[in-house]
């Protein structure tokens, strides 16, 4: 019953090339069990990656081979995509343009690759907004990026740490405009693309997904707005009807507090910070960015550029590791959905103790 299962292969971009993204890529597969999961295929330069290798000492011990594609990759290698022909020098912590161009090349060839199906899943190291922006790249980031090549109306950011999974209504935008952009069409579509991907990429067959309100204490019954009772608890209501194992508008402060998003498979937040700011209290350096609603498998690490400790050998691997998990798994869950989609009678023992748990 312990059938091996082969590697997948991974596509993981350069991130900022002045951060410490290919830095947490050679922390993960300095572990050579790491191989055994995964084969990694980096978008960047040898160069470059050498540069980061020399700031972390000869203890360091990965192989690396460079290639012309993912379907190229060789086993228990690190293996590199050169995506430019011309050097990259590293300037540790700077924003620059440059540094935004070699990133969204890195996109671009990862991307590529990935639609061919050269390689399995994406893995993207983090971006500095700024340069990217002066680079000419024209959106707020990766979530929308790749919402635009995969031609898809919408997605969610999903923040995931063990059973903590955190969704946002409303992504990268200025806290003024939020109340504007809620809508009931908004948050149904957050909800259904939430219950969808929890049961195909989390293989969890009945979700139950908490609400949280968008004012303090949501509202107190209309003492602080009415966003609660005229968008979104007509939407939990309609959901619920439909099947959907829905509730709330929670407050945040108290549902957090108290431990309650234990009982939920996941949370759907209003804002970016109302989901986020509890989320990396509770698991920062562990959790992953998972973006639901794609086509294709991506997710991220839940950290930023890390200018401040660029260069100094100061990086965990922790959450790029969990990034290159949870994309090899959620993989795995789709084949598994597709398999109980074409039997639905075929249910597994894992399933069977995850309603149980919850009941």
């Amino acid at each position: 019953m312990n059938a091996k299962i082969s590697p997948t292969k991974i596509g993981i971009t350069s991130g900022d090339p002045n951060g410490i993204g290919i830095e947490t890529v050679l922390r993960v597969f300095d572990d050579p069990r790491m191989f055994d999961i995964a084969t990694p295929v980096l978008y960047a330069t040898p160069g470059l990656v050498e540069a980061v290798a020399a700031t972390m000492g000869e203890e360091l011990k990965v192989e690396t081979k460079v290639i012309e594609g993912g379907d190229k990759a060789v086993a228990r290698t690190l293996n590199i995509v050169a995506i430019q022909e011309e050097a990259f020098v590293p300037q540790w912590g700077e924003v620059s343009a440059e540094a935004g161009t070699f990133a969204g090349r890195s996109l671009e060839a990862a991307v590529s690759d990935l639609a061919s199906t050269k390689v399995d899943v994406l893995v993207t190291a983090p971006i500095h907004k700024d340069a990217m922006r002066n680079s000419g790249f024209k959106f707020p980031g990766h979530t929308e990026y790749l919402q635009n090549m995969a031609n898809v109306e919408e997605v969610l950011m999903l923040l995931c740490a063990d059973d903590l999974r955190i969704g946002v209504a409303t992504g990268h935008i200025a806290l003024k405009d939020v109340s504007a952009a809620l809508s009931t069409a908004v948050i149904r579509k957050k909800i259904s693309l939430m219950n969808d991907s929890l049961m195909r990429d989390f293989e969890i067959p009945t979700p139950r997904i908490a609400v949280l309100g968008l004012n303090p204490h949501a509202s107190d019954n209309g003492l602080m707005g009415d966003e609660e009772k005229k968008i979104i608890l007509p939407v939990i209501r309609e959901l619920a009807a439909e099947g959907i194992q829905v509730m709330g508008p929670y407050a945040a402060d108290g549902f957090f507090g108290s431990g309650a998003y234990r009982s939920f498979d996941g949370v759907l937040a209003m804002y970016h910070d109302q989901g986020l700011a509890p989320f990396k209290a509770l698991s920062f350096g562990a959790g992953v960015n998972f973006t639901a609603g794609l086509p294709i498998v991506r997710t991220s690490p839940d950290h930023g550029t890390g200018f401040d400790i660029a260069g100094q050998a100061k990086a965990s691997g922790d959450s790029m590791r969990a990034a290159i998990y949870m994309a090899r798994d959620v993989r795995a869950s789709r084949k598994n959905h597709r398999q109980y989609a074409s039997n639905p009678l075929e249910i597994t023992s894992k399933h069977r103790r995850d309603d149980d748990r919850r009941r």
